[in-house]
């Protein structure tokens, strides 16, 4: 098991639960998400109800929410996989934005002060946002400028969640002494999805679902709706015993006796997503302790659980 360390060895019972490539349509549907690619123009919340129109589903959500004139990646999560979407709030996104200045600037200038703005920064929230507007730390992974053109600059920035592009080229503005805002944005990745993993738009996703509903051909279907289990690839993970499905499932926390295999990278205090053996999704917990203490434990609870999404009737329950 490349990148994890087994704990214990153990087998699954085919009988219950299956690989989550392999659901019925039905349950690949409920149980889905979207890579899908935002237009210009409608609301986030305008693209869930015509989601949730286009497949004839009850709930949808999506993950980071984009302005009406910002375009790119919006993770939709489908049925039960609505609240697994909020796992993809924590993966680092990727934009490409363009910039413009208020007055003229040389282009070393401009490329120097990018420099200075790559690593930890502080910004405060804009006024329109979701979040109390207070001083806070964030970490730009990359800052690479595509092109200068007089007063406008491409560039494309990799950045921890919960970053404001739109704040970011105001701050630019100020250190160059010109000002500058934010003319044009597109969100290019969020966590393991990007454009080049399956993006879609709303029309391919009609034309999809037409030809399921109406020609029983959910290929095309299949192959635009991503298992949930998607959204934790940015995460670690925990690999635990069918015998120890069912109890996490109402809510327990897991003990060291359920555990199989652990990623390699899980340290105190990370959220972890806990899987089965065949790799299904059962939810996300907080690692209590390091990978080492782990690994030494024979008892007591190690990973607290915070959010189940595997429904409870999925595996047998098996504890006393």
């Amino acid at each position: 098991m490349e990148g994890y360390v087994v704990k214990s060895s153990s087998s699954t019972n085919d009988d219950y639960g299956c690989d989550p490539f392999n659901r019925p349509i039905e349950e690949h549907i409920t149980h889905g998400i979207i890579n899908l690619d935002k237009t210009s123009g409608p609301t986030s919340h305008e693209i869930d109800s015509w989601v949730k129109r286009i497949l004839h589903v009850n709930k949808t959500g999506h993950s980071g929410t984009l302005d009406p004139k910002v375009t790119g990646i919006l993770p939709i999560g489908i049925g039960s996989a609505t609240r697994v979407i909020q796992l993809l709030l924590l993966a680092p996104k990727e934009y490409v934005c363009l910039m413009k200045l208020h007055q003229e600037v040389d282009e070393d200038s401009i490329k120097s002060i990018f420099e200075k703005f790559t690593g930890k920064i502080f910004q405060t929230p804009p006024v329109k946002s979701a979040v109390k507007r207070e001083l806070r730390a964030r970490t730009i992974y990359y800052s690479d400028i595509y092109e200068i053109d007089g007063r406008d600059v491409l560039f494309r920035i990799g950045c921890e969640s919960g970053t404001y592009v739109r704040t970011y080229c105001h701050n630019i503005g100020e250190a160059l002494g010109c000002g500058a805002h934010m003319a044009e944005l597109r969100r290019t990745m969020v966590g393991p999805l990007n454009e080049h993993t399956n993006l879609i738009t709303l029309q391919d996703l009609t034309d999809a679902y037409y030809y399921y509903a109406e020609e029983g051909d959910e290929t095309s279907l299949r192959n635009m709706i991503k298992p949930m289990e998607v959204a934790t690839e940015h995460l670690p993970k925990v690999i635990i015993r069918d015998s120890a499905v069912g109890a996490i499932c109402h809510g327990a926390n897991l003990a060291a006796g359920g555990i199989v295999a652990i990623s390699e990278n899980v340290r105190y205090g990370d959220i972890v997503a806990i899987m089965t053996i065949k790799g299904e999704l059962v939810a996300s917990a907080k690692s209590l302790f390091s990978l080492d203490e782990i690994l030494d434990s024979d008892s007591g609870i190690i990973f607290e659980t915070n959010n189940v999404y595997m429904d409870p009737d999925v595996y047998p329950s098996m504890w006393k």
